[in-house]
């Protein structure tokens, strides 16, 4: 039987079709870190000149590896017409939701001086209200190259601060997990309990607090 051919994703689809109705200043938006254990939400916004493109490789953050994200990392900052890294701290987290802090990274993205965007690319089935006319896209880190631009740039941002953050506390194993519910991070957080970078509200399996030796002499 023959097989049937797969299509090319066109990643420039939504931003060709918004392009020719006039936009000027499309963002794509993603974030990264929702289902972690610890450390921020971090949100991207990149807006890409009309008609220019990227790299071929740019696509969903999770199919591409550590290294290659890195260096299309740098393309991006280089070639977009506007890009931004925002984020919600681990208290804003624990003081609303993952859900809402989410989206309010995401904001804050829309909202930085010289953003001004005209029309928003959302990764996801939902948005927080905008005066600014929007589209939310399923798995539009995969349909759309600057959603996929965006979700590059906040997980190189996240991985590096976890990654860094492991250096203090290496009992978790985040230079591999980056924070994720791992065995090995639940197993720091029965052995050691949680640090000030967990967010409390969250399902940790355990209530000790981590605490650092101190030297007494």
């Amino acid at each position: 039987m023959k097989q049937k051919e797969v299509q090319p994703i066109d990643r420039y689809l939504f931003e060709k079709k918004l392009w020719k109705q006039g936009f000027k200043r499309v963002m794509g938006l993603d974030e990264v870190g929702r289902g972690c254990l610890c450390g921020p939400v971090v949100a991207s916004g990149v807006i890409l000149e009309p008609g220019s493109e990227l790299h071929e490789e740019i696509a969903d953050s999770k199919t591409v590896s550590f290294q290659k994200r890195r260096i299309l990392a740098e393309i991006i900052k280089e070639k977009a017409l506007f890009w931004t890294v925002q984020e919600c701290s681990v208290s804003e987290i624990d003081n609303s939701n993952i859900l809402k802090a989410s989206l309010k990274a995401m904001i804050k993205c829309t909202e930085i001086s010289n953003a001004e965007p005209d029309y928003l690319l959302v990764d996801g089935n939902r948005f927080a209200t905008s005066v600014i006319p929007y589209s939310c896209i399923v798995k539009g880190d995969n349909k759309s190259v600057s959603i996929a631009a965006a979700s590059i740039l906040a997980k190189v941002k996240r991985d590096e601060y976890m990654m860094e953050l492991h250096k203090e506390f290496p009992e978790f194993g985040w230079d591999k997990n980056v924070g994720y519910p791992t065995k090995r991070h639940y197993d720091g957080l029965k052995k050691f309990g949680y640090t000030v970078h967990h967010r409390r509200t969250f399902k940790l399996k355990t209530e000790k607090s981590y605490v650092i030796e101190v030297s007494s002499e």
